[in-house]
């Protein structure tokens, strides 16, 4: 990845839509302040300077110094060189200790549509609006990326994330449906109308595939993943543009580890499987 020049940062993009409010309208506390600057680092660029957290946290210079120089001492970031910040490796070091049972439950059977397909396989599930990246075997083909392990991606550009609106409870999708759509790649389905339509054509059909809604040169197919009944998650791979013809061939290999998956965590409530990935639910 190619670096970006200091400047400001466009605080619209660099501040996620998952950042809560303040509780009040009278101030914010420490502890908000603290994540609005740890949050600006879920964009893709790795560091920012001093100026750039600030105005992306909305908290003045000496507030930032002063707070960032505290999680530099506590390992929460570092400090380069240059003077930029960038995540440190304490916060990689808890961030392996949460998600375990979904995500080391799924690993094998992610491995194993791999070794099927040959494609970049993955397993996502609904995080408030987005989807969420738990698991992930890149294939050898070069495809665009769009997102990595714990990364979020909106549901409306993606196979993963239309089949979890499709099988999820109606007032997901008709709270969906209700809220714009950002146009990420010039081919995105962001007409209400249209998007429930593809909807019930998911559901009937019992699986998603998108052809360059989200990165140019890449397209997608997934299928629903059950727990006891409910829609729990959304298996899937992507594929270069000039396969997409041929997606629904892997459908066979999609449907049987999705039920294997199925079965192997139906010991395992479904709350407890989501909540501990990645911290995820009330977040919004």
């Amino acid at each position: 990845m190619t670096s970006q020049p200091a400047g400001p940062v466009n605080t619209s993009a660099a501040r996620p839509p998952s950042r809560p409010e303040p509780s009040s309208a009278s101030g914010r506390t420490v502890t908000h302040k603290v994540l609005s600057l740890l949050t600006t680092f879920e964009e893709p660029k790795r560091s920012f300077t001093l100026t750039q957290l600030a105005e992306s946290a909305e908290i003045p210079l000496s507030t930032a110094h002063r707070l960032t120089s505290e999680l530099v001492d506590w390992g929460f970031l570092t400090r380069t060189a240059q003077g930029r910040y960038q995540l440190g490796l304490r916060i990689w070091e808890m961030g392996q200790n949460v998600g375990h049972q979904l995500r080391e439950t799924a690993q094998p059977f992610i491995q194993d549509l791999y070794s099927f397909t040959g494609e970049t396989s993955q397993l996502a599930i609904r995080d408030g609006r987005e989807v969420l990246y738990i698991d992930r075997v890149y294939g050898t083909e070069r495809v665009p990326r769009a997102s990595r392990v714990g990364g979020r991606l909106p549901m409306h550009s993606t196979a993963v994330g239309k089949v979890l609106l499709a099988f999820d409870e109606a007032w997901v999708r008709e709270a969906y449906l209700q809220r714009p759509m950002k146009q990420v790649a010039p081919r995105t389905v962001t007409n209400p109308g249209v998007l429930s339509r593809q909807l019930e054509a998911i559901s009937e059909e019992g699986y998603a595939a998108t052809v360059e809604e989200q990165r140019l040169g890449a397209c997608s197919i997934a299928v629903p993943v059950f727990h006891t009944g409910r829609i729990g998650a959304a298996l899937g791979l992507v594929v270069a543009s000039e396969k997409a013809s041929t997606l629904t061939r892997h459908l066979p290999a999609l449907r049987g580890i999705s039920q294997r998956l199925e079965q192997a965590t139906a010991h395992i409530p479904l709350e407890t499987l989501l909540e501990t990935q990645f911290g995820i639910h009330g977040r919004r």
